[in-house]
């Protein structure tokens, strides 16, 4: 069982290592932002995987609670970033 999460916990790592070459390499504020939200996605699924091996429920809700609440304030900065932009 711990073989087990260590290797899944350092593959989601090295996964969550992807978007941010992507926002390292690139300055266009929509790629930043579409990698941002990739990297709160996989944050809160890995803290789901770990919830569930540990049987932790309280870590689980806040899995959730990232997973639902994190992405709903990428998009909205992103809403108020392209009025922003249509106003110039």
């Amino acid at each position: 069982m711990n073989i087990l999460l260590n290797f899944t916990l350092i593959t989601m790592i090295a996964i969550l290592l992807i978007p941010l070459y992507q926002v390292w390499r690139n300055l266009d504020i929509w790629q930043n932002l579409l990698a941002f939200t990739s990297i709160s996605t996989k944050t809160s699924v890995m803290i789901l995987v770990v919830s569930i091996l540990r049987d932790d429920w309280m870590l689980g809700l806040v899995g959730v609670i990232i997973l639902s609440v994190g992405n709903a304030g990428a998009i909205l900065l992103s809403h108020i970033l392209r009025r922003l932009e249509s106003d110039y």
